[in-house]
């Protein structure tokens, strides 16, 4: 019996990576001002993670560059936004995630 070759390794890896984000990432969270954004990674990667507001427009680039695997955390600072909706993307490798997160002052 053989161990599992490198492509069903990586393919389990995304599928934990996946997992582990929804459980993270379940429902839009509310914060007032500011906020940490968690997420774990199963291998290290390019990481971007930028917040948006819901026309589209960038407002926050909070992670851009190589991060190690392992938990990971980044803090968001609303103070100078108005209260809505924001949406958060996570891009890791070829993987993709987004959340909502609501800014109430």
């Amino acid at each position: 019996m053989t161990g599992p070759t490198t492509a069903s390794l990586s393919t389990w890896k995304l599928r934990q990576f996946c997992r582990e984000l929804q459980s993270e990432w379940q429902s839009p969270e509310s914060f007032n001002p500011a906020t940490t954004i968690n997420f774990s990674l199963p291998e290290a990667s390019q990481v971007t993670l930028t917040v948006y507001d819901v026309q589209g427009q960038v407002v926050a680039q909070l992670v851009n560059g190589w991060r190690n695997a392992g938990s990971h955390s980044a803090a968001f600072d609303g103070t100078n936004l108005a209260s809505g909706i924001y949406v958060y993307r996570l891009t890791a490798g070829s993987f993709n995630a987004t959340g909502k997160m609501i800014l109430v002052k």
